[in-house]
């Protein structure tokens, strides 16, 4: 076996956990990541991609941020769009802010570069990954690479493993509460090798289910459509897709362009929140501890203000003050219960719900004169450029 040191010890090379790495890493203290996938998979994962200002902040401090300047594009609100009309969201006008469309896999591929540069100490491809003692001052990793056992010593463990991730799952059931929340309906999203029909991101509410239209780079776009859950994608070839989109997105003198299809899939939408972040030795971030349904843009964005209040809170605790880590958990917590409320107001107020026929076309009602309200409400539009542009970390 391989014993080995480290103050942090981090569970997953995901965004979570290589930003926390690289921020420990700019305030002198030491970590070791280890993760399941291989550099390649972790590299290839497509997901989220806009980034809340707070979090283009936090990156470019640490030194993260040049091609979020150079290839990132900065949008100064969206578009709600309903009864065949689209209404513009001013967020600069509104409040000042913005955000930046810059895809996940290119914020990791950033953090992987920097990483390797620097010389960190990454296992990818670990396996049997087990944490122990998180009620211990001296918790420990275990796992297996290379087909060399290895052992870990840290201060501290992070699980930002992911929500099937081996940390929260580490936690004693009768010590931690679960909340989730289920939605009648999935996204259907593809990448397309086209320049983007508009120039910000548009969230349609149509009769037949949402549609949106974002992007991914001024040559390729992202776009999304409600499907049912029990859908596959043997369901939904090229022309059905494209069908769907001109019919939701469609609106009187403009034209959504078409392009090669190069990825397709369907991502369930879900709530969930743990009771807790903090157990012993042992904090959460990111999806280990939360997930949010995509249509508010939340999920990178919780992951980056959980490692942004994690790191100062330890290098807080080797500068001798425990105030921040002993309040991590609560803080973390309280930030995503706000999240959580807009993401699910985001996605009740622009999805449409079949499971009960009786109120079906009375929801759609409603969800259309909260449309209403929100387009032609300069402090429901403020509300909403608010939390959209992120709440501060």
């Amino acid at each position: 076996m391989s014993p080995e040191n480290t103050r942090v010890a981090i569970i997953g090379a995901g965004p979570a956990g290589l930003l926390l790495s690289w921020a420990l890493r700019d305030a002198g203290i030491d970590s070791i990541v280890v993760e399941n996938r291989s550099q390649d998979y972790v590299l290839a994962r497509i997901r989220a991609g806009v980034l809340e200002q707070s979090a283009v902040e936090t990156l470019t401090r640490l030194g993260l941020g040049e091609r979020i300047r150079t290839e990132g594009l900065e949008h100064d609100g969206i578009y709600l769009q309903f009864r065949g009309e689209r209404h513009h969201v001013d967020f600069q006008e509104l409040i000042g802010r913005s955000v930046t469309v810059y895809g996940q896999q290119e914020v990791v591929k950033d953090l992987i570069a920097a990483h390797n540069a620097a010389g960190s100490t990454i296992y990818y491809e670990a396996a049997d990954v087990a944490v122990h003692d998180l009620e211990s001052s001296a918790p420990r990793v275990t796992f297996t690479h290379a087909d060399e056992a290895h052992e870990i010593t840290a201060d501290f463990v992070v699980g930002a493993d992911g929500f099937h991730g081996v940390c929260r799952a580490s936690i004693p059931r009768e010590a931690i509460t679960l909340y989730d929340r289920s939605y009648p309906y999935a996204w259907l999203g593809i990448l397309a090798n086209v320049a983007p029909s508009t120039d910000e991101l548009i969230y349609a509410l149509h009769e037949d289910g949402f549609a949106m239209h974002s992007m991914r780079s001024p040559h390729v776009s992202r776009l999304y459509l409600q499907v049912d859950t029990a859908d596959s994608l043997d369901q939904w070839p090229d022309e059905r897709i494209w069908e769907n989109l001109h019919a939701r997105l469609g609106v009187p003198g403009w034209t959504l362009q078409e392009g090669e299809i190069t990825d397709k899939s369907i991502t369930p939408m879900r709530s969930f929140v743990a009771s807790r972040l903090a157990y012993g030795s042992l904090f959460l971030a990111g999806d280990a501890g939360h997930i949010v349904p995509p249509t508010g843009a939340k999920g990178l964005n919780s992951a980056i203000a959980d490692v942004t209040m994690l790191a100062a809170a330890l290098a807080a605790h080797y500068a001798d003050d425990d105030a921040l880590l002993s309040g991590y958990g609560e803080a973390a917590l309280r930030r995503q219960w706000r999240v959580q409320q807009f993401s699910q107001w985001m996605t009740d107020l622009l999805h449409r719900n079949r499971t009960d026929l009786q109120t079906m076309e009375f929801d759609y009602q409603s969800q259309l004169g909260r449309l209403d309200y929100v387009t032609g409400s300069v402090h429901a539009q403020r509300e909403l450029a608010e939390q959209y542009s992120g709440l501060p970390f």
